[in-house]
């Protein structure tokens, strides 16, 4: 039996393809488009290509609910930035687990976060890309999934 392998990649790395297939199973599930058909069309790849990926490719942050994700950050030394990336996390009404945080080595700590996300949270993925672009945080990266 063929072991099944997963694989976490940012939104740039994902080939075109993938990406309008996500977005045409969208269109189907929201109603904006009336068949599978309509929505390929209007997205400009093919039925077959449709086929082939649509459950091969699942965005994270519909995958992630149920799941507890634990996140490592390399954050700069600065009052009230812990505050801020705890404050994104809470934004996106995940429930923190566990926090641990490094005492700072030149000026960088280094934090691990696990995090349970349930059926009301926000977009994961968005709290992570949040997390990314947040002045001082060097790094995010997602480092285990239950």
């Amino acid at each position: 039996m063929e072991q099944t392998e997963y694989y976490v990649v940012r939104r740039r790395a994902v080939p075109e393809v993938l990406l309008k297939v996500v977005e045409a199973k969208r269109l189907v599930k929201s109603g904006q488009a009336a068949s599978v058909q309509e929505a390929v069309d209007r997205l400009g790849i093919s039925r077959s290509s449709f086929y082939k990926y649509r459950d091969d490719i699942i965005p994270f942050h519909d995958n992630a609910r149920g799941q507890t994700i634990t996140l490592s950050l390399q954050i700069n030394d600065v009052p009230g930035l812990l505050s801020r990336v705890l404050q994104i996390i809470a934004l996106s009404n995940v429930n923190i687990l566990t926090i641990h945080q490094s005492i700072p080595i030149n000026g960088v700590a280094s934090l691990s976060i696990s995090v349970q996300v349930s059926a009301s949270s926000g977009d994961t993925s968005a709290m992570v890309q949040a997390l990314e672009e947040l002045e001082g945080v060097g790094s995010v990266e997602i480092i285990g999934r239950e």
